[in-house]
């Protein structure tokens, strides 16, 4: 066989209560990432507040 054949799909059959558990299963497996996706955000978040956070009282602001 040559190794530049070109193959083409043109159909898949999956049964559709096959899909519905393969749905299923992407669903909660992105369950946990979003959640570790979360804590990510919520930690550079964090840091970012933590250093850019002050700047507004430096620079003059919240004054009463």
């Amino acid at each position: 066989m040559d190794s530049n054949t070109r193959v083409t799909i043109t159909d898949v059959e999956i049964p559709f209560f096959r899909l519905v558990v393969i749905f299923i299963k992407w669903t909660l497996a992105a369950i946990p990432a979003a959640i570790i996706v979360s804590l990510i955000m919520g930690i550079i978040m964090t840091l970012l507040a933590g250093v850019f956070g002050g700047m507004g009282a430096m620079m003059g602001g919240f004054q009463r």
